[in-house]
């Protein structure tokens, strides 16, 4: 008997086959694809299903990142993907996507499975920089996020110091700091 794929895409299967066999329960949606039930849901299928025909070029960012990391429970409406600027190609921006071209090193992000994810230290980050609203979700994302790896303050630090003129860098660290406050009400009030 074959095994299906840990991740099916429309591809794969009719979509009105995979749509019936998830009425049966045989599988579950994960973005626009779908898995078998006894596939763990983890970073590896989420990064699978929601990569689906993206350019090698791309990696996932902020929202994106953080749900593929398992810190956000939904994928959100419009993927965010970066490049770097040194990839001399504009690769073709896949549907529900945003793309915008970074700075980044190769240690501020990670493979999981083909698709390259930012760090969640660099997803943190990054989500408090470009956020356009900050309230106790996004700041319980970014404690989420930090738990991960076991990354705290310091690592939010070094990641907002290692760029010169890092627009928005202030405002980044005060919503790291009131994410963490938020965590621990023993913790100290910012001083200016």
């Amino acid at each position: 008997m074959a095994r299906l794929a840990p991740v099916l895409h429309a591809g794969d299967l009719p979509l009105a086959e995979l749509c019936s066999a998830r009425l049966d329960g045989e599988v579950v949606r994960i973005d626009d694809a779908f898995s078998p039930v006894d596939v763990r849901d983890g970073p590896a299928a989420r990064a699978a299903a929601a990569s689906h025909g993206w350019s090698k070029r791309l990696i996932a960012e902020q929202r994106t990142a953080a749900w593929i990391w398992g810190a956000l429970p939904d994928p959100p409406a419009r993927h965010q993907l970066c490049t770097t600027t040194g990839a001399r190609a504009r690769p073709a921006i896949p549907l529900r996507c945003v793309v915008r071209e970074v700075a980044i090193d190769t240690d501020e992000f990670a493979f999981v499975g083909a698709l390259r994810v930012t760090r969640p230290v660099r997803t943190a980050v990054d989500l408090a920089r470009f956020s356009a609203r900050f309230a106790e979700a996004e700041a319980r994302v970014i404690r989420s996020l930090l738990a991960l790896d076991g990354s705290g303050l310091d690592e939010c630090r070094a990641a907002l110091d290692r760029r010169r003129n890092l627009p928005a860098k202030k405002l980044a660290w005060e919503r790291l700091l009131e994410a963490a406050r938020a965590d621990d009400p023993d913790y100290p009030e910012l001083t200016r």
